[in-house]
């Protein structure tokens, strides 16, 4: 992974850009995706919840991670988790985009999308 020196550990990376993938994320979901061991995922989702980066709430016996909204250097982080995965492979970059969870309701507002404009819209 692109950002292992930087993040520390390439299940940051994976865990931020499984996030920034699909939303939301939950560490046996995420350790299955990328075929690594469910409690280094645990690890590496906590660190980011206590460093403000993610935020966790529990459903069930599950507890489901999401950005942080209100993280300082949310637009930059996403900015470059964006060019990073312009250098994966192709395949993989691929799989992070294929959801396997029901769509949205219509209408419904998603406090990433225009970040996520704004970055792409920045980087073309």
């Amino acid at each position: 992974m692109l950002l292992k020196a930087l993040l520390g550990s390439a299940d940051k990376e994976n865990v931020l850009q499984y996030i920034l993938a699909r939303k939301k994320g939950y560490a046996s979901e995420i350790a299955s995706f990328f075929g690594t061991k469910s409690s280094q995922i645990t690890k590496q989702l906590e660190a980011l919840e206590i460093g403000g980066v993610l935020v966790g709430f529990q459903i069930g016996k599950v507890r489901l991670y999401e950005f942080n909204p209100r993280y300082f250097f949310l637009s930059e982080l996403i900015a470059l988790l964006l060019k990073a995965r312009e250098a994966y492979e192709p395949e993989l970059a691929e799989r992070l985009m294929i959801a396997k969870v029901a769509p949205r309701r219509k209408n419904k507002p998603d406090f990433l999308e225009p970040i996520i404009k704004e970055q792409t819209n920045e980087n073309s």
